[in-house]
């Protein structure tokens, strides 16, 4: 496995810090309660992918806790861990989006959304509703219905802004990193 480095450290800062700023850049669904399309999840999906399931799995959890905190006074931890796992689960494929090294096209597109889908289904139809019920005595039709709503806002922002990025970064920023190693 990787080591944890500088490059990893200053993107889990600044991911942190982006996932934060970008809690109030949200479209309400108003049909369901506290449910929205937030461009965080195209962050978040962006910064795993490139760096891995470590920087994914801060950004999400820190991100999102953080986020509550600042924005709404407390910190709903039934949908600060989704985040999280969501994180670690497209990091885990970093590697073969191959967004750093110039190769995201074709194949590895479609990867990089089948994995966001899955990972989101994993996330916010499963986990975030059942920490609901288990932790906020939340009911289970609503949460469930908050919990597919999510995830259909999720993979259609992160399908749109999330390959958007990373399509920009492998063509311009995979070939000129600014972050090098001095002698």
């Amino acid at each position: 496995m990787k080591k944890f480095g500088i490059k990893e450290v200053v993107a889990a800062g600044i991911g942190t810090a982006l996932f934060v700023v970008l809690t109030e850049v949200q479209i309400p669904l108003g049909f369901i309660p506290n449910t929205s399309l937030q461009v965080r999840a195209a962050l978040l999906t962006f910064l795993s992918a490139v760096y891995g399931p470590l920087v994914g799995g801060i950004v999400g959890f820190a991100g999102h806790a953080l986020g509550d905190a600042f924005f709404y006074g407390s910190v709903w931890w039934s949908w600060v861990f989704p985040d999280a796992v969501f994180g670690i689960i497209v990091g885990l494929f970093a590697k073969k989006f191959a967004i750093k090294e110039g190769g995201f096209e074709g194949g590895k597109i479609a990867l990089f959304n089948g994995v966001q889908v899955i990972a989101n289904a994993i996330a916010w139809i499963v986990l975030a509703p059942v920490l609901d019920i288990v932790m906020n005595a939340e009911p289970a039709k609503k949460v469930f219905v908050q919990g597919i709503f999510a995830w259909l806002g999720n993979v259609i922002i992160i399908a749109i802004l999330g390959t958007l990025l990373a399509v920009g970064y492998t063509k311009i920023g995979a070939k000129s990193s600014s972050l090098e190693k001095e002698d």
